[in-house]
This record gives structure tokens, C-alpha cells and sequence, in this order.
């Protein structure tokens, strides 16, 4: 018997073959590299997917879907912006395999298309999607939802999915209070999807942490590169991990807002994607979307149209 075993490594335990996806676009992917290679280096497969905000179609990545383009190490690009290719490259320096799936920042149902794609080439015994942040949690009534759109685009995806193991880990605790999100109304929704045996426990990310710091490693050469791109989310994560607190700022995009890097940021939350699915208020609504706008415009109604939670400011 395992000492204290987290239930999220019960979750995978059996699976050979596992997607780690980016559910939020831009940087997200990046959040989930410490499970890539702690999984990678209990053997098992691990293939990478990202909801991507580069424009794809201008690339000349294999397109193997209407949403769908494979990013490899070694395509040319010109484009300012565009992560999965750099981190792409990176890995493949490090040994690792240098392809990061793809997905067009589109309407839930050509993203829903291109994960049954993945589903089909790849055969995944489980599926984990990583949200860099934790408004992936908000189910449409809290006093601000962030940004949404890709968050449940993918949740939609992936839940529609015949897998046995989906998962989503978000990591980033209050880095979302940028995009309006109430912490204690976070809280509120673990609360929720633990009574409903969805919540599969929380861990610290750590310097001393090899997965950690090959993490900090990527996301600093990325940033070397797009250095008028950095992720505002991944910075805050790795000053946190580097034991910064209060108004840090490591990138100029966050200079002339206040900051709160602290401690929690570290914390990777699992849970089992059904329950977090079943909570959303508004899936059914987006699932048919077929355009960014279409997506923005369903969440956009259902918002107004109902009435919200007000703002809670955490007792602590």
C-alpha cells in the first residue's frame, strides 16, 4: 500500500497511453509538462495537444482535420506567436518527441471534431486536460467566468469522448483574479464536485522537483524567444515556485497591475472531468457552436440572461 497516495494517480494507474491537453490555448500545455514527464518517466506514452491561439492555417503543420494541425519541430514559421512550435523544438533538444497536436481556436463543435481525431490516431486509455488557472471550474453563475470559451469548449470535447480515465488538473490558484474570477466561488465548486466524488486531490509543484524544473526550463526558453508573447500565468506560477510573494512581476506584460504571487499557485487541483462537466451550466448551449464568435455569443447570452452569484472576498 502506497503512503498517502493521491487518488489522481489511482485515476491513471492503469493507462498506457494518455493525451495531456492544453483546454485553455496560448501557454496552457505548459502547465501540464511537470505531468508529462513524471508520467513519461513512469513509462507510459504521453502525447501532447494544445487549443492553440497561433494562426495554424498559415502554417505548414500537416493538417489532419478541419481544426486539427500536427506541430512538429521541424516546420517553418514565421508567425510572432506561436508557443507549440518553440516548445515543440525544445523538447525534441531535450530527446524528447518534438510534436504538439494542434487545435484551432474555434467553436466547441470542429474542437469536439478534432479531439475524436486525436481519439481515433492516438487510442488514449485516458485523457487529461490542464487549465493554466482554475476558471475552467466557473459553471456560468459566479460573479465573473474569466475566459471561458476555450476552458468549455474542450471540457465539451473531451466529455463527449469514449475513454476510460478523463481528467482535468488546473494549476495557477489566483492568477485568474486578472480576468474578474471570485476564489471563493473556486472553492465553492471544489466543494461541489468533491460531494459529487469528482475532486481527486491537490499537490504542490516544488524547485527541487525534477519535472519542475525542466517546466521552469521550457517555459523560459519559450519566453527567450516570444519575448513580447510571455505567458502572464506560467510567470506567476514559476515566481511562486521560485519562492517570490506579493507584487513580483517576472514579465513586463503584468507591470502597472498589482500582483499576488504566492504559495497556492503551485497547487495542481485534479478531478475527474464528468462531474465538472455536469455542473456547467450552459455545455448544452455551446456543444453546436461552429465559430469563436458563435462560442463567445452563446456564453455572452447565457450570462445575461441569468442572474449571477455576487462576489465573495475569501475570510482569510
Amino acid at each position: 500500500m502506497s503512503f498517502l497516495r493521491l487518488p489522481f494517480f489511482d485515476a491513471v494507474a492503469d493507462a498506457e497511453t494518455i493525451l495531456l491537453a492544453g483546454a485553455g490555448g496560448g501557454y496552457d500545455i505548459f502547465c501540464g509538462l511537470p505531468l508529462y514527464f513524471g508520467l513519461r518517466s513512469r513509462g507510459k506514452t504521453v502525447h501532447l495537444a494544445n487549443l492553440s491561439f497561433s494562426r495554424l492555417y498559415a502554417t505548414k503543420g500537416k493538417r489532419l482535420g478541419t481544426a486539427l494541425v500536427e506541430v512538429t519541430a521541424d516546420i517553418q514559421s514565421a508567425l510572432p506567436y506561436f508557443p507549440e512550435l518553440h516548445l515543440a523544438r525544445w523538447l525534441k533538444k531535450q530527446g524528447e518527441p518534438g510534436v504538439i497536436y494542434g487545435i484551432d481556436r474555434t467553436g466547441a463543435r470542429p474542437i469536439a471534431e478534432a479531439y475524436r481525431t486525436l481519439q481515433e490516431r492516438l487510442k488514449p486509455d485516458a485523457v487529461i486536460l490542464v487549465d493554466g488557472g482554475t476558471d475552467s471550474l466557473m459553471r456560468g453563475d459566479e460573479a465573473g467566468l474569466g475566459t471561458p470559451e476555450e476552458d468549455i469548449a474542450s471540457i465539451a470535447a473531451v466529455d463527449a469522448l469514449d475513454v476510460p480515465a478523463k481528467l482535468l488538473v488546473c494549476l495557477g490558484f489566483g492568477v485568474d483574479t486578472f480576468h474578474g474570477v471570485c476564489h471563493a466561488q473556486f472553492l465553492e465548486a471544489v466543494a461541489e464536485i468533491t460531494r459529487a466524488g469528482g475532486f481527486l486531490g491537490a499537490w504542490s509543484l516544488t524547485r527541487e522537483m525534477p519535472e519542475v524544473q525542466r517546466y521552469i526550463e521550457a517555459v523560459d526558453y519559450v519566453q527567450g524567444i516570444m519575448f513580447n508573447n510571455p505567458s502572464i500565468v506560467s510567470s506567476s506560477i514559476v515566481s511562486a515556485i521560485e519562492g517570490r510573494f506579493g507584487d513580483h512581476h517576472r514579465v513586463y506584460r503584468t507591470e502597472g497591475s498589482q500582483l499576488f504571487i504566492n504559495a497556492l499557485m503551485t497547487l495542481y487541483w485534479s478531478f475527474r472531468l464528468d462531474p465538472v462537466a455536469r455542473r456547467i451550466l450552459y455545455l448544452d448551449q455551446i456543444r453546436d457552436t461552429e465559430t469563436g464568435h458563435d462560442l463567445s455569443h452563446a456564453i455572452g447570452v447565457f450570462y445575461t440572461l441569468h442572474d449571477s452569484k455576487p462576489w465573495v472576498d475569501l475570510p482569510m
